[in-house]
Formats: structure tokens, C-alpha cells, sequence
């Protein structure tokens, strides 16, 4: 079965300090209907083209799992992505966000599907969860630094467990 990789925005993507190698993060305006308020996005296009790579090479279907999930078409057309699916639709936040991220998840597995899950705050709340997932190889959980994003190590990672290769650790250089 083909995997899923459940994408948060905010603190994966989306990072105050996104930019790989010392380059400086790009920044776009995305309205959000759901706050009725133009929030300024920092990202890295190369991490952007990353996640476009495994959509469109088939590795995985990419999902957003994000509190952007019911305003994920005013991302994508910021990011040029193409549509993709949502793990929830309606706006949530706080603890129904948590909720409904770890429901997505659970889903995932228990459905026998291989899971990759790159959320900088609910990998951490269900630490226990996800370790017992990763030890018999059912997922791939990534908690990046939230001012920093997903970097050049953790999508070395993600491609490596999508394509069965061994899964490299993350080096002090990324």
C-alpha cells in the first residue's frame, strides 16, 4: 500500500528561520478565510520543490495535517503545489487540532499504510505513540525545530524510508 505523509505548515514549512544553508527564507502573503487575515508565510522553495518531488514521483500521497487543512488551496497556490488531500476540512484549533492530527495519523496506520507525520508540536505530544510506530517500521515521525522547519537531513530521511532505503540520521550539519 502506498504511503502517507501527513504535512503540518506552521513549523514545518512554514519557519521563521526556513532558509537552508544560510540563504534567507522566501516569504509569500496567504489569506486565511477561516481567520479572515493575510498571514506572511516563510519557506524554503527548496523544501517546497522536495515535497512536490514525492507527490509527483508517486513515493507518497501527500496529505496536509495542518490547522491550514480548511484553507490548504490558498497555501498550495502559494507555493505552487498542486491540490492535495486534507486530513480534516473543517477549521480547527488548540486541542481539536491535536485531536484531529493524531486521529489522522492513527487512521494511517491502522489502516496498514506506512506513515511518515512531519508536525513540529504533535509528534512530541504522542512521543510514546510514534516511537511504538517507528520501532516495527509502520512510520517515520519527524518534530523539526519549529523556527527552523523541515531541513536537508529530514527530507533525506523521509525519501530513504519511502523508497526502503536504510534511514540515515540526522547530521549536526543539517
Amino acid at each position: 500500500m502506498k504511503p502517507v505523509w501527513l504535512l503540518d505548515v506552521d513549523g514545518v514549512i512554514n519557519a521563521f528561520r526556513a532558509g537552508w544553508w544560510h540563504s534567507r527564507p522566501h516569504l509569500v502573503q496567504v489569506w486565511s478565510r477561516a481567520d479572515a487575515y493575510d498571514y506572511r508565510i516563510r519557506y524554503e522553495p527548496r523544501l517546497v520543490s522536495a515535497v512536490r518531488a514525492v507527490h509527483d514521483e508517486g513515493l507518497a500521497e501527500v496529505v496536509w495535517c495542518t490547522t491550514w487543512c480548511s484553507d490548504a488551496d490558498a497555501i498550495e497556490e502559494a507555493f505552487g503545489l498542486p491540490v492535495l488531500p486534507r486530513a480534516f476540512t473543517e477549521p480547527v484549533k488548540g486541542m481539536e487540532a491535536c485531536a484531529a492530527k493524531i486521529d489522522a495519523a492513527r487512521r494511517v496506520v491502522e489502516a496498514g499504510r506506512p506513515l511518515v507525520w512531519t508536525d513540529d508540536v504533535e509528534v512530541g505530544h504522542h512521543a510514546d505513540e510514534c516511537a511504538a510506530w517507528a520501532a516495527d517500521g509502520r512510520a517515520l515521525t519527524i518534530a523539526p525545530d519549529e523556527s527552523r522547519g523541515l531541513r536537508p537531513g529530514h527530507v533525506r530521511r523521509i525519501r530513504a524510508y519511502l523508497t526502503g532505503a536504510p534511514v540515515p540520521p540526522i547530521r549536526s550539519s543539517d
